[in-house]
């Protein structure tokens, strides 16, 4: 199911076409969305004014790769729902580390594994106090 954008121009994001709702919002609907779908370890990373790429980054591990996928799906359909921008989807096949591009905001849905791999949260929240970390055990349940 990789969806690959062709007017998406390279090393940038591409012009918001869709919705103008600004991306702490919609970064808040898919980190509630993806707590409700049992994603695990779901954190979110405020990007704005850091660089030209995306202004929000989410993190989330899944307990399968068929959860991912079906996490990825429903990233993709709540895009159409709500008209959020969906530029393309990559590593869907695989499952490891699945990434839905947004265009202001990035979903990165991975195996646990290969997320302590990468440690994208140390990498990008390393330091500016930007990391927020939300999920069902950060609240005590």
């Amino acid at each position: 199911m990789e969806n690959n954008h062709p007017n998406t121009p390279s090393g940038g994001r591409a012009p918001k076409q869709f919705s103008e709702v600004p991306a702490s919002r919609k970064a808040a609907d898919m980190v509630q969305w993806l707590e409700e779908h049992k994603a695990l370890r779901v954190v979110c990373i405020d990007l704005e004014g850091q660089g030209g790429f995306a202004d929000a980054l989410i993190i989330a591990s899944a307990g399968s790769v068929r959860h991912a996928q079906s996490l990825a799906d429903g990233v993709s359909l709540m895009c159409r729902e709500k008209n959020y921008e969906f530029l393309r989807t990559e590593g869907y096949a695989a499952g490891q580390w699945i990434l839905v591009d947004m265009n202001d905001v990035i979903v990165n849905i991975f195996q646990e594994p290969v997320r302590e791999l990468y440690a994208l949260e140390a990498l990008w929240g390393h330091g500016s106090g930007a990391a927020k970390t939300a999920g069902r055990e950060d609240r005590g349940e």
